[in-house]
């Protein structure tokens, strides 16, 4: 097989070159596309690591407050869950299904 059977081309997804041979019916090769950088300077990557961390932390306390209401949000419930068990007749047989009388 000669290197000339081989051709590249460029992938529309990834951008990524390929060389093909037809021959083989095969990629021989992909060479990823060169990704941009993201950050430009130092400073801005910086700015960029402290407002991740800003933000992970108020996400944190606001969880952390959550968890700290939920026990007064669920004695609340279960206190009125009791008053309403309390209130009804224990006798009383329990609802039919479906409404069947």
């Amino acid at each position: 097989m000669a290197k000339s059977d081989s051709f590249e081309l460029d992938c529309p997804c990834c951008g990524a070159t390929l060389k093909i041979s037809p021959a083989l019916k095969a990629v021989l090769s992909c060479k990823e596309k060169p990704k941009p950088k993201t950050i430009g300077d130092i400073q801005e990557g910086l700015s960029l690591v402290k407002e991740a961390e800003k933000k992970r932390e108020e996400a944190f306390q606001k969880s952390f407050e959550q968890m700290k209401s939920s026990k007064d949000v669920l004695s609340a419930k279960f206190d009125e869950l009791l008053k309403k068990a309390k209130e009804e007749d224990p006798t009383k047989p329990p609802p039919k299904p479906l409404g069947l009388e």
